[in-house]
């Protein structure tokens, strides 16, 4: 069959179907992104897939981003991605390229114009998250504002019109799912991207080489915490606030934190500054005991989870991270904000702790006697794998489920209708107030 995979990062969350389907064999696979190397952007394309033929496309400088708290920006943006990706694939038409089935990542507005290029083809879409004024990141944490709000409302146009083409969509949790229009529902599937088990695995004898030259295992008392960069959206200054306190209850806790500085989401700090540096002015860690790794290579990001004693994911009602899937997968003792994204893979007490995300004595008390109790919670790590190897392996139910999915529509059959969502997830995401400690 042909296929056409679009997303701005090029594969991005479709690289482990296309390495799946280029193993397969006897497919012609076309993926769209932006060119790689523009602007801001100078990166190398580092999923390449051999067999897999790269096009892509080139937008302004100033088209970006989403245009800060200009609503009129935000829509010109996906607009421009919009028909800078069309005029590809317009090219890709003519050259005699026609896919069986469209599988984009909306997002940026690339696959806006998909349907008027290809109106035949079924066009299968990535619902990694729809903004919301109420009930999702927005105003968690941070001022509102109206000209904020209007912006939002200006990216969801172009996402509401994305919606409209599509034949059908996923999102990766059903939470994600359930901050989408609820006239979409009956059209999205919940399907994860998947976790590589057989590598993201628990290793009682791994080692990780801190920075310093100390070398810690799995018979240390590490605390750890990741995100692609240290930002409040994920919860890292409230980790550095309960870390400080940790260290004072816990005199042999290492700390070890992974992610860039740069910003992923959100804004940066007034003063221009990272927020690791905003963040460290405001808390007094032990220099000798706290070890900032940056952005680690993925193996060195795998040790890390195998030697964790307690690893904190503290984020927003947001896009669920992979980083907390990684932890699971590899066994960690996992202490997370009781917010809905969380709440929908960890049960408090049974595959980790769930701790009130603006609590900060409460993610410090139940991290140190998470800390002091890893042995006798040895259940808890065993249940978050089995959590990820149920529901979340990447290669024996995720991609095994994308591939039957995609063939279903390019064979013009409508997908099995998916569930109703658990009521659960169909809160605003505020946190409720949880024991500490495990039953």
């Amino acid at each position: 069959m042909n296929y056409l995979f679009i997303h701005q990062n090029m594969p991005g969350q479709w690289r482990h179907i296309v390495a799946h389907l280029a193993q397969q064999g006897g497919h012609r696979i076309v993926v769209l992104g932006r060119r790689q190397g523009e602007g801001s952007h100078k990166r190398p394309l580092v999923h390449a897939v051999p067999g897999v033929q790269y096009r892509s496309y080139r937008v302004h400088n100033r088209y970006e981003g989403f245009g800060g708290d200009q609503p009129g920006s935000a829509f010109d943006s996906f607009m421009v991605h919009g028909r800078a990706a069309a005029e590809v694939m317009q090219r890709l038409k003519a050259e005699g390229f026609t896919p069986d089935v469209i599988a984009a990542h909306p997002g940026w507005g690339e696959s806006l114009f998909a349907k008027e290029v290809f109106p035949a083809v079924p066009l299968l879409h990535y619902c990694e998250f729809y903004y919301r004024s109420r009930g999702g990141d927005y105003g968690f944490i941070g001022e509102r504002s109206l000209a904020r709000e209007m912006n939002l409302r200006a990216r969801n146009a172009g996402l509401s019109l994305s919606l409209e083409a599509m034949d059908w969509g996923l999102s990766p949790t059903a939470w994600q799912k359930s901050q989408h229009p609820a006239d979409a529902h009956a059209r999205m599937s919940v399907l994860h991207d998947g976790i590589d088990t057989d590598t993201v695995r628990p290793d009682p004898g791994a080692r990780l080489l801190l920075p310093t030259g100390r070398v810690l295992s799995a018979q240390d008392e590490v605390l750890t915490f990741v995100a692609r960069n240290l930002e409040p959206q994920r919860g890292f200054d409230q980790f550095l606030r309960a870390a400080e306190r940790v260290q004072r209850l816990r005199p042999d806790a290492h700390v070890v934190i992974a992610g860039g500085e740069g910003v992923s989401y959100g804004k940066a700090p007034a003063d221009g500054r990272s927020w690791k540096n905003h963040v460290l002015d405001l808390v007094r860690l032990d220099p000798l005991r706290t070890h900032f790794m940056g952005s680690l290579p993925f193996a060195e990001h795998v040790k890390l989870l195998q030697v964790s004693s307690v690893h904190a994911y503290l984020s927003i009602p947001f896009v669920l991270a992979w980083s907390m899937t990684e932890a699971m997968s590899a066994g960690c003792l996992l202490v997370g904000s009781d917010t809905a994204p969380v709440r929908e893979l960890i049960r408090h007490g049974h595959n980790g702790l769930l701790v009130d995300y603006f609590d900060v004595d409460a993610i410090a008390t139940t991290l140190a006697d998470a800390l002091a109790r890893r042995a006798e919670l040895q259940a808890l790590r065993d249940a978050a794998r089995a959590t990820i190897l149920a529901s979340y392996d990447q290669q024996r139910h995720c991609v095994p489920r994308l591939a039957r999915l995609l063939e279903d529509l390019a064979q013009g059959r409508r997908p099995e209708a998916p569930p109703p969502l658990p009521p659960q997830v169909l809160d605003a995401g505020t946190p409720s107030l949880l024991p500490s400690v495990a039953p």
